[in-house]
């Protein structure tokens, strides 16, 4: 078959091919994510696992950062390369990934040691506390790759090879999940070797691509002579500034939750929370997939200045995330048992509350596939400000709002729902907004 190129015409059926691989490497990053959550809970024990689902949000604000040069790196080589200037998109790109290896090893440098101090910072204690810093000292020793691979699953895309973004986040994963039967079932080393899985996945998703692109292998995008034009770098940063706010957001938000339960019911919610959460990587993963594999294509015609293509695949987006949207909450709804399950069957009152709070949560995904895009399209349009605005409003201010807020009249049920009144906010932000600039970029 022959390989779709970001400067196609694109049919409903052709926008659909190039997005699945992105949609797919989400999902199965998502999905690697619940696996070392699995064994974790069924073989480690309920301490572990909630020293586990207390020290990602960490791990995730830090990572955030690969998200920023990513996305917003993404961003301005796909306008780059449509308005034909592809040395400066491969310098760009050279230059970004460059930045992201330094930042990496520097917030290395500053937390390892202070992992103690984040451990009691975010309430852990006696059995936690010990789990979380064993946990968190190896998972931040692999910062460099899990930043690496977030970086590149934007860049995939705009270089034309989702399919190949695909094949290394397989083997990623492929790598954690075998490390995780190995070292926390078979070997029984509890968190250490969850950790140590998760950060040999990593190097697989991270530094593959990182030597791949040292080769042309007949691609438009590779590694030129680095370029770190402070105008253009910040350009990107404040392109991407969306992606590394809802990092950063989500990972102090998840605390907030975290604190929330644990003031109301106890580490069972920080449980339940955590379950929550893996659920919502796999469901929200085909959006996320579905905005970073067609964000190239906009970007591409935005810089093109071929406002046709751009409307055509604009509409087309949103009927695909539409039709999504209610698929993924029946579905959601249906297997919130099933799921639960999965982690809790030996706790029949944890089970329970677990499966309530998933079929509470689960509505939210009838509305989080359009704020996601709606921030994800003005990243592709190289317009940061908007897309930083729908995505705070989205994933802190009205989070921080409703989880606070909403419990005290609805007490545990609240706060499963705070997420639900967040994206129905949002989602009038997001209309507001694309409708305030449709002329302006002509979608």
């Amino acid at each position: 078959m022959k390989r779709i190129l970001i400067s196609d015409k694109f049919t409903f059926g052709k926008l659909i091919r190039y997005a699945v691989p992105s949609v797919i490497m989400l999902i199965f990053t998502s999905l690697y994510g619940v696996v070392d959550g699995l064994f974790v809970s069924n073989v480690a024990g309920d301490a572990a696992f909630t020293a586990v689902n207390l020290f990602l949000p960490v791990f995730y604000l830090l990572g955030a950062l690969g998200m920023l040069l990513g996305s917003g790196g993404a961003a301005l080589i796909a306008k780059l390369l449509g308005e034909k200037r592809d040395g400066d998109a491969r310098g760009f790109f050279a230059g970004l990934t460059v930045l992201t290896v330094a930042a990496a090893g520097i917030l290395t440098a500053l937390t390892v040691a202070f992992m103690p101090n984040i451990a009691k910072a975010l309430g852990a204690e006696g059995e936690v506390y010990a789990h979380c810093v064993r946990y968190g000292r190896i998972m931040l020793a692999g910062l460099t790759p899990f930043m690496l691979q977030f970086f590149f699953q934007y860049l995939f895309a705009v270089a034309e090879r989702p399919k190949f973004g695909l094949v290394i986040t397989l083997c990623a994963g492929a790598t954690n999940m075998l490390g995780d039967f190995l070292l926390i079932y078979v070997a029984k080393t509890g968190v250490t070797g969850a950790a140590i899985a998760t950060v040999v996945g990593e190097c697989v998703g991270g530094v593959v691509p990182l030597v791949y692109f040292f080769f042309r292998n007949g691609n438009r995008l590779y590694y030129a002579k680095p370029r770190f034009e402070p105008r253009t770098i910040g350009k990107a940063c404040m392109n991407g500034a969306s992606e590394l706010l809802t990092g950063v957001s989500t990972s102090v938000v998840n605390m907030l939750y975290n604190f929330q339960l644990l003031k109301y019911i106890g580490n069972d919610g920080v449980v339940a929370f955590g379950i929550i959460m893996y659920v919502s990587f796999i469901f929200v993963g085909c959006y996320l997939g579905f905005s970073v594999g067609t964000a190239p294509i906009i970007g591409y015609n935005y810089g093109a200045q071929n406002s046709d293509e751009l409307k055509s695949v604009f509409k087309k987006s949103l009927i695909f995330i539409g039709a999504t949207a209610g698929v993924l909450t029946a579905a959601a709804m249906a297997l919130a048992k099933p799921l639960a399950m999965i982690f809790v069957s030996y706790d029949e009152k944890l089970l329970e509350l677990t499966v309530r709070a998933i079929r509470i949560f689960s509505i939210s995904f009838l509305i989080s596939g359009f704020n996601i895009y709606a921030s994800a399209f003005f990243t592709a349009l190289n317009n940061g400000v908007v897309s930083a605005a729908i995505s705070v409003s989205r994933t802190l201010v009205f989070q921080v709002g409703a989880v606070l807020l909403i419990p005290l009249a609805f007490g545990l049920d609240g706060i499963w729902s705070a997420t639900v009144v967040a994206e129905a906010l949002t989602l009038i932000i997001s209309v507001v907004m694309i409708v305030a600039f449709r002329r302006r970029y002509d979608y």
